[in-house]
């Protein structure tokens, strides 16, 4: 197929995060979880501009040659992510002021804004101003061509449309809203059992008079600018295209503008005004609501309203591993394997934990791609040099965002003795994996970790992922196998027949798996792909699933985010089925099983169907060969795919329909999930 249905990965990546913000409006969803979607969707806006939109606007600036080695226009890209966001904004404004702002009123919660303080609340918002906010609100009178103040990345500012005094005239300025400084929300003094409050931005708002004594304050407006955070193209590009591009951009200027975020009542002749004297272009402009950073409704505060928030699910215990009076003797009986986060990560953080100090233990390996900032895990690294053990950590210093933090970690790993082991150039290494040995009677013996997600006690608790504990050889010392590799740079003399590992034997396998399918299938065989990720982009896999549901083929998409295939297209995917989840957890695990002719294949995975991926990275894919294992697996996916409450439908137009079926019961896949580990466990049909 030369040219197939493709939607571009950032047009896909806009329609998952309207589903966050679909979450924000969903009756279902109790007010204060409202708010928190809210903050997901600008959190993930912010990061998208940060990286995405900036990308775009530095490719548009590259020479023509250069542009035709795309496979895409940016500058058509960046249009149509304009249009989508601009409804998308409007859309988050009705939802805060026509539906969030009302149901906190019918709460006694008030959100006053300025013009609705009385005499006691201005008081105590103008002692607040002077006690707390004049040392940092930093006003400045713009002078067109002369005064050019340096904009934080993502500082909130206040643009002030004014008049002087003695000459009559319009005057621009600028005061910062010290957010980074101060909380968000500030509760306004209390009568009764209604809660008041007000945003830091009305605060600065109703004193900004006091700055200004020369002038008549006409309005004010916010303002908000994000900063290009790096240029991550290694990760998509080939390396001679990337150092065309390279070369084409040359020298940029330290974080340049990747969107001005404004005041969509703004007026023209002040936009105009801060577009010239902030040398911006209208790639930069990007109308919002009165507020921006919002984001910052993480920090709403609940007033302690559980009825306001979602009915807890507290992680469950896995007994056969946290209880276990012999815990190596358990993974050694049997692979054991969790879901987290509705079992508990407590298995996990043992895992290390038991070893640190088990004087038969001699060796501890771990890959860390994220890594959480109170973290037991790399506690217990620290313990168990202190024990005499031989600790190796590779520590993938490119996540991105996580650069600081995961140095740090290096660092402190490297002053306690343990071997620190670092990217490498050009890759980056995402697979999620440990390894430990223990001499046990006079031999040698190997447990391992094999997770879809990062060694994270943090976002374990907010993250959906698998993770498999085994002592099987098979997996093991395919495991060693890779360690061997990340430490030495040499290649290994023998190949990996079980795991499939990105630079080696990934994409083939892969590919393979799909071939056999479509040879199944024209052979008058069942055949089928179920896929559960949170990307697919890559366009040699996509081209391959479209020939698959051409062959008969049965291909089964659970995507999460980005999926750029265009399912029930005639004559390409008219009966390839893709729904995406999104509900209270973040769903994080990658899962594909094919048929095989009756001999199903499952496999789990740190690896999504990227380029990125399974070109530029190294991942685990790991086989599932346990009985037992492998019916959960297939459960666990087949409640997601009856999913008719928080399950929604992927087609070319991003319209994001709720999945529905004929049946009258609702189905919602994470709570499904979480009682049906609970109703196992409870009956003790199989060890959890």
């Amino acid at each position: 197929m030369e040219d197939f249905p493709y939607i571009h990965r950032d047009i896909s990546w806009l329609a998952f995060n309207h589903r966050v913000l679909q979450e924000a409006k969903d009756p279902s969803v109790p007010l204060m979880e409202k708010l928190k979607f809210l903050a997901i969707y600008s959190s993930n806006l912010n990061e998208f501009f940060r990286i995405r939109v900036a990308n775009h606007r530095n490719l548009v600036r590259l020479g023509k040659k250069t542009k035709k080695k795309l496979e895409f226009d940016p500058k058509s890209v960046l249009k149509e992510i304009f249009k989508i966001l601009n409804d998308q904004q409007l859309e988050f404004s009705e939802i805060f002021e026509e539906q969030i702002i009302p149901s906190l009123k019918k709460q006694s919660i008030h959100l006053l804004r300025r013009t609705d303080l009385n005499g006691e609340q201005k008081e105590f918002v103008e002692n607040y101003f002077k006690d707390n906010l004049l040392p940092f609100v930093q006003p400045v009178l713009l002078l067109a061509g002369k005064v050019k103040p340096f904009l934080n990345n993502a500082a909130l500012y206040l643009t002030i449309f004014m008049l002087d005094k003695e000459t009559n005239t319009e005057e621009y300025a600028i005061v910062k809203i010290p957010s980074d400084h101060l909380p968000r929300f500030v509760l306004l003094p209390q009568n009764g059992q209604a809660k008041k409050m007000i945003m830091l931005d009305d605060i600065v708002r109703h004193n900004i008079q006091s700055l200004f004594p020369g002038y008549d304050i006409i309005d004010t407006y916010s303002i908000k600018l994000t900063r290009d955070a790096e240029l991550y193209i290694d990760d998509e590009f080939s390396g001679d295209l990337i150092s065309k591009i390279k070369s084409s951009l040359g020298k940029r200027n330290v974080g340049p503008a990747s969107r001005f975020v404004f005041d969509r009542e703004m007026p023209m002749n002040l936009l105009q005004f801060l577009v010239d004297n902030f040398e911006l272009n209208k790639y930069d402009l990007f109308p919002e609501g009165r507020y921006h950073n919002n984001f910052d409704f993480f920090q709403f505060p609940d007033f302690g309203y559980n009825h306001l928030k979602n009915t807890p699910l507290p992680p469950l215990p896995y007994p056969p591993l946290e209880e276990a009076e012999d815990f190596w003797g358990k993974i050694k009986e049997q692979d054991h394997l969790i879901h987290v986060p509705y079992h508990s990560y407590e298995s996990v953080v043992q895992f290390f934990e038991k070893a640190s100090v088990d004087p038969k233990v001699t060796h501890i390996k771990i890959v860390q791609y994220r890594v959480a900032k109170k973290s037991r895990i790399m506690n217990a690294l620290i313990e168990a040099v202190k024990h005499g053990k031989q600790v190796s950590a590779f520590i993938e210093v490119k996540a991105r965002f996580d650069e600081e933090a995961n140095l740090e970690w290096g660092e402190r790993l490297e002053a306690a003795g343990v071997s620190v082991h670092y990217s490498f150039p050009g890759l980056k290494v995402h697979a999620k994996t440990a390894l430990i040995r223990r001499e046990e009677e006079g031999e040698t013996k190997l447990y391992s970790y094999l997770s879809t997600g990062n060694f994270n006690e943090d976002t374990a608790t907010i993250y959906s992922d698998f993770g498999l504990f085994t002592a099987d050889p098979r997996l093991v010392n395919e495991v060693a196998r890779l360690f061997s590799f990340l430490e030495t740079v040499k290649l290994p003399t023998q190949t990996f027949e079980h795991l499939l590992v990105g630079q080696f034997n990934l994409r083939p396998q892969l590919e393979k798996y799909i071939a056999q399918e479509i040879k199944n299938a024209k052979n008058g065989k069942e055949a089928s792909i179920t896929l559960k990720l949170n990307s697919l982009q890559d366009m040699d896999m996509i081209e391959r699933l479209y020939l698959a549901d051409q062959a008969g083929v049965k291909v089964n998409l659970i995507v999460r985010g980005i999926c750029s295939l265009i399912p029930k297209v005639k004559g390409y995917s008219e009966n390839i089925s893709a729904v995406s989840i999104v509900d209270r957890f973040l769903e994080h695990a990658r899962v594909f099983i094919f048929h095989n002719n009756g001999k199903e294949k499952i496999y789990l995975s740190s690896a999504d169907w990227m380029v990125r991926n399974l070109s530029y990275r190294i991942e685990t894919v790991f086989p599932i060969y346990d009985k037992e294992i492998r019916k959960q697996i297939r459960d666990f996916i087949r409640i997601q795919q009856h999913d008719n409450t928080k399950a929604r439908i992927i087609d070319e137009f991003g319209s994001n329909e709720y999945r529905k079926d004929k049946s009258d019961l609702a189905v919602r896949s994470q709570l499904e999930t979480y009682f049906y580990i609970k109703r196992h466990m409870e009956h003790s049909q199989f060890d959890v």
